[in-house]
């Protein structure tokens, strides 16, 4: 029987390994069916609170009071959507405005400081719903109302207008892709999920999700773990991880210390990353030390449920031009259109990835002029309504016929007659020794190609590396070396934040 809502994961597994180990945070662990059970307590405080298909914004750490918090709001019918608590304070606020959300979930620890945040709000802690017991019957007549198109979670990004942008995915969509996902990767009860991304970014709901699915044993790894590598290995080390479903700058932050070097976590068979393209120089130390391991690169953006192609490593191939984006999940179509919107399928021709499938998002929330832009009727099909997603990224098909990415169409700039890519730049930067992360910015008054770097290596030195490997055209006439890249909260480039934080310094 077909899975309708999320629930039926922890419902599933609770029934088939109710006092196997589901989530453990430091010395805190819960069981399967400890986990069902305050899940039901939660949604059962939260029944006559929240209205049925509202939103419901999650604020604390993540872990497992967040999770009781997801699951307590779905049983009650509503949809979660996580409050970083590491996010500033008008940030939160304008997302649970955008939201409209009339309840927020909080810790006793953190209550006051919701309360200072979050006006005409009603505040709950995680606390005070556990002091229920759960209603069974009122549980599952709520569960009535509910179909697999209904939201899940909403989740936010960055918007060009300054407002950030909701995601909104159903449960059908998660059900989708994270029965394809563990299947294809082989992720089962055996398994060790070591949870790296925050509960607000999607590479979460891949730990979350296929944990429940298979009943795998989630470990969250705290964030500040990801300032201390050694501590890091440590905690791999010593819960027998087996998964590592991470963000390509969190597997960097490991290689980049040489943190392997320090203790091998040999557990580990399965590494999937994401978010940006891998550099070669990490990705082989991580192959070196795991070089029994899947490793496995994944793409896709929030909008199509966490990734919509996948590329395995093979053992004996060069990766050091390029790691394709692979294949499509099953049960999703990824291709790629031109400018007049015609389906390109020539290997070595550029071209606008799009998907469509189960995977995509219910939208942007509250905001249908948003949505409209890049959740279009498929220019392929004039024979009935179908939605597809305009991803924004450029991507080719190999010699291989696999898809390769080619940067976003955002950042792709055109200098000395030719188009760059300014992705292509920093992937160049970031294999030559002595370079450790890069970024690579167009100043477009004065048209001019600049690249700033952290690593060991001259300036002058590098100018002549890229000079004798890269065409002309792609070389920075402006390098400079700077302490540090910055990062979103998701482990991506920020790209504009590095900018403006060494902007108007002398080099």
């Amino acid at each position: 029987m077909k899975m309708n809502n999320i629930l039926e994961m922890l419902e599933k597994s609770a029934s088939v390994y109710p006092d196997k180990t589901a989530v453990r945070e430091g010395e805190s662990s819960l069981s399967y069916m400890e986990l069902l059970y305050k899940s039901k307590k939660a949604g059962t405080a939260l029944l006559g609170i929240i209205e049925h298909g509202s939103p419901v914004g999650v604020y604390m750490e993540k872990g497992i009071s967040a999770l009781c918090s997801f699951f307590g709001i779905v049983y009650a019918g509503g949809f979660y959507s996580m409050l970083n608590n590491e996010l500033p304070d008008k940030r939160l606020q304008q997302i649970v405005s955008v939201l409209e959300a009339k309840t927020v979930i909080t810790t006793k620890e953190l209550f006051e400081k919701a309360q200072g945040i979050f006006s005409d709000v009603r505040i709950l802690t995680i606390e005070e719903l556990m002091q229920h017991e759960p209603d069974e019957k009122a549980l599952a007549a709520e569960r009535t109302k509910s179909i697999d198109t209904d939201p899940l979670y909403v989740n936010f990004t960055s918007g060009s207008t300054g407002t950030p942008k909701g995601i909104a995915v159903a449960h059908r969509s998660v059900i989708d892709f994270i029965s394809c996902f563990t299947d294809i990767f082989s992720i089962n009860d055996k398994d060790i999920i070591a949870n790296q991304a925050p509960f607000d970014f999607d590479v979460s709901v891949k730990d979350i999700y296929s944990s429940l699915y298979v009943g795998a044993a989630l470990v969250i790894v705290p964030r500040q773990l990801f300032s201390e590598p050694v501590r890091l290995i440590d905690l791999l080390c010593e819960n027998k991880v087996t998964t590592l479903v991470w963000a390509v700058s969190a597997l960097c932050l490991v290689s980049t210390f040489h943190a392997l070097d320090y203790k091998t976590p040999d557990t580990i068979n399965k590494v999937l990353f994401s978010g940006e393209v891998m550099p070669y120089k990490h990705l082989c130390q991580w192959r070196n030390k795991l070089p029994d391991s899947m490793f496995v690169n994944l793409y896709g953006p929030t909008e199509i449920t966490c990734n919509c192609t996948f590329h395995i490593l093979e053992k004996d191939r060069d990766y050091s031009e390029y790691i394709p984006i692979g294949r499509p999940f099953p049960n999703e179509d990824v291709f790629l259109l031109d400018s007049d919107n015609k389906k390109v399928t020539e290997k070595g021709v550029r071209g606008m990835i799009a998907v469509r499938g189960t995977a995509l998002a219910l939208g942007y929330y509250g905001m249908p002029e948003k949505t409209s832009e890049c959740f279009v009727q498929n220019p392929l099909n004039t024979r009935y309504p179908e939605t597809i997603y305009l991803t924004g990224d450029l991507g080719m098909y190999d010699e291989n016929g696999e898809l390769r990415f080619c940067g976003r169409t955002d950042n792709q700039v055109k200098y000395m007659g030719h188009r760059i890519e300014l992705e292509e730049v920093e992937r160049a930067m970031n294999a030559i020794e002595g370079v450790e992360r890069s970024v690579c910015v167009f100043d477009e008054p004065k048209q001019r190609l600049k690249g700033f770097y952290v690593g060991t290596i001259d300036k002058n030195e590098l100018y002549t590396v890229m000079r004798d490997t890269m065409p002309a055209f792609m070389v920075p006439g402006y390098l400079r070396q700077i302490e540090e890249v910055f990062l979103t909260k998701n482990g991506k480039l920020d790209r504009k934040k590095t900018i403006e934080m060494i902007g108007g310094k002398k080099s």
